[in-house]
């Protein structure tokens, strides 16, 4: 009997090393995923502008473009589309520089399996707020269907990280929300506490909707202004 794939369910895979996507695609099938296979670049770029993918395995090493540049176009033409890069490339610059690319995930070969399918569930599981849900704190009207943010001059279009760091302070009214607990919760992981993509997210949000929005409570993290 045949499964039904839930919506949102459905990964592109992005690696041109056959024992590797044969491995994957069979355990991600196994797990109740529909999976769609590109060996470069321009199949990838190709596939996801006419499907719809939950979640894109990228890896960084592949003929033709550079997997960073990749990661770079495709959120250039789907702001929202949650990525994780699966790499055998394992020094923290690759990783930070991926993360702050837009990469909601970096994994490095070789894997576990269980860690592999822990963290694509995490990527893929349903948001805890149902699409249409307007989140307000003060002026600031945050749009959960539209990725959007609003405050007080008009609706600016998010990208999906910016979307959950933005989504954590407003869950927080009034507090300090520490750069740990946005790792976490944004990343889906811990990382090197040294890293600095969620100042650089931050940076971004404060670009796209007011330097005063996100306050920096020092010795803690971030709030929204009241």
């Amino acid at each position: 009997m045949l499964r039904s794939v839930p919506e949102g369910a459905r990964i592109l895979l992005v690696d041109d090393e056959p024992k590797i996507v044969d491995f994957m695609s069979r355990a991600l099938q196994a797990a109740g995923y529909a999976i769609d296979l590109a060996r470069d670049a321009s199949q990838a770029l190709a596939k996801a502008q006419v499907a719809d993918f939950g979640l894109i395995i990228l890896d960084l090493v592949m003929p033709g473009m550079d997997g960073r540049d990749l990661l770079s176009e495709l959120l250039r033409q789907r702001p929202e589309q949650a990525v994780m890069v699966l790499s055998c490339v394992a020094d923290v610059s690759t990783k930070v520089e991926c993360l702050e690319l837009g990469a909601q995930d970096y994994l490095t070969k070789p894997f576990s399996l269980a860690e592999l399918l822990a963290r694509v569930r995490v990527r893929l599981r349903g948001d805890t707020h149902p699409a249409g849900e307007l989140l307000r704190a003060g002026d600031l009207v945050l749009d959960v269907g539209r990725l959007e943010a609003n405050a007080g001059q008009g609706p600016v279009p998010l990208t999906r990280l910016e979307f959950l760091l933005l989504r954590e302070l407003i869950e927080h009214p009034g507090r300090s929300v520490g750069k740990g607990q946005l790792l976490a919760s944004v990343w889906g992981y811990d990382f090197d506490p040294g890293s600095n993509v969620v100042d650089v997210c931050v940076r971004r949000l404060r670009s796209k909707l007011g330097f005063e929005l996100i306050k920096t409570v020092r010795g803690e993290g971030y709030r929204i202004a009241s």
